[in-house]
């Protein structure tokens, strides 16, 4: 917040002049730049290191492999010679994954079923996590085709599907969803990285322990880690981050220490499979309004700001609290409300799966509407939900909060 400041007048009254302006939007929008500018600073530092190094490992790997050949005769240097050519080949696949990051690999995209391609990994994807993990795999319902290099995108999901097995060490449940997204223009303003329009959403979730905001920002960066050293190079997320950048499409992560992670991946439509309704712009429409009380639950500052600025845009009362007591003490004093929104995942020891029973049997007719990061298959299978919920989804747009809205809270339209 902006404040001016006060002058006092001769006879001792103070007054107070000045504008009040709320610069959340603004700080958020320049460190989102920030953290572009930077990621793209080490991608061109990497992809510059990468190429320059490929030029020497290729000498280095032609050299060994003529030595190897010649010194047949010479058992005791043809080992030196193989033992030169293997580290030689896994420095390239180190540059090579550099190169990934840096978008400058080379990519051979087509027209992909992203359901088939999924599900042809079922059997990879169990022989590599193990028995004590448990897999489910969502196909999305008419999904669209996806414009992308197949043989990459397999590598991106069990890059993925890896990452969550080392952060499910006693076991647990990965689950990858595929579905049709579109974003449209508010989304894009506030990630200036991808464009409006309509994609392909792969989330991959698992029930492990999570991400802190600070390991977040940094996730994709090239060699960060947080395992033990001799455990990765550090080199996978920012593989998959370059892959899908370089495809055009677009990576975000939501994650809650102690409660798991889930990668978001959205992968452009095929324009080969457009139809004349799917290839018009994104246009901002009409949203449905209404007057109702709604108590709104979000431990997250900045998500919370947002969210209430939201409601109030569409015409509802807000009462707001950051935790589940603080939203207990709200609804115990008695104050009329519609519907409780409330995240699922919240510190203070009341999620929201707990809040939403304690509501519920202080005012059994109260609506209940979620909203998570995670999916709403991964929500309810992974034990923070029960079935028949209603869960909206994060990040999510205007028009679907208030859509999903409108349908909690008008009777004759099905929720």
């Amino acid at each position: 917040m902006e404040l001016s400041v006060g002058e006092a007048k001769p006879g001792g009254e103070t007054v107070f002049v000045g504008i009040i302006r709320d610069l959340t939007d603004r700080k958020r929008t320049a460190q989102q730049l920030v953290q572009a500018q930077k990621m793209e600073a080490i991608g061109q530092l990497t992809g510059g290191v990468a190429h320059d190094f490929n030029n020497l490992l290729t000498v280095i790997l032609a050299n060994a492999d003529t030595l190897f050949e010649e010194l047949t005769d010479r058992e005791d240097l043809r080992p030196l010679a193989e033992m030169t050519r293997t580290a030689a080949e896994r420095g390239a696949e180190l540059t090579n994954s550099l190169l990934a990051f840096s978008r400058r690999q080379n990519l051979e995209p087509k027209t992909v079923d992203i359901n088939k391609l999924v599900a042809g990994m079922d059997g990879l994807l169990r022989r590599a996590l193990g028995e004590n993990i448990e897999i489910q795999l969502v196909q999305g319902a008419d999904l669209w085709r996806a414009t992308v290099d197949p043989g990459q995108l397999e590598s991106a999901v069990l890059n993925l599907a890896i990452n969550a097995r080392d952060a499910m060490p006693e076991g647990g449940r990965l689950t990858i969803e595929a579905g049709n997204s579109q974003i449209d223009e508010n989304y894009s303003e506030a990630n200036d990285d991808v464009k409006p329009g309509h994609y392909i959403l792969i989330c991959v979730s698992d029930t492990g322990t999570g991400m802190s905001d600070e390991v977040v920002a940094r996730a994709f960066e090239p060699f960060f880690s947080t395992k033990d050293v001799g455990k990765g190079t550090g080199l996978g997320l920012s593989m998959v981050y370059g892959f899908v950048k370089q495809s055009g499409g677009h990576i975000k992560i939501y994650s809650e220490v102690g409660h798991g992670t889930t990668f978001k991946i959205y992968l452009p439509r095929s324009s080969v499979v457009e139809t004349a309704a799917a290839t018009e712009p994104v246009r901002k429409s009409s949203h449905p309004t209404g007057s109702e009380t709604i108590l709104m639950v979000e431990d997250n500052d900045l998500v919370r700001q947002h969210t209430e600025k939201q409601l109030q845009i569409l015409g509802y009362k807000v009462l707001v609290a950051s935790d589940g007591p603080a939203a207990m003490r709200i609804l115990e004093r008695g104050d009329h409300i519609d519907l409780l929104f409330t995240d699922v995942v919240m510190p203070g020891g009341m999620g929201g799966r707990q809040l939403a029973e304690n509501a519920a049997a202080l005012r059994p007719s109260l609506k209940i509407l979620f909203t998570s990061g995670y999916t709403e298959n991964a929500a309810v299978h992974h034990g923070r939900l029960g079935a028949g919920v209603h869960l909206l989804r994060k990040p999510y747009q205007r028009r679907e909060l208030a859509l999903k809205l409108r349908q909690l809270l008008d009777p004759e339209q099905p929720a």
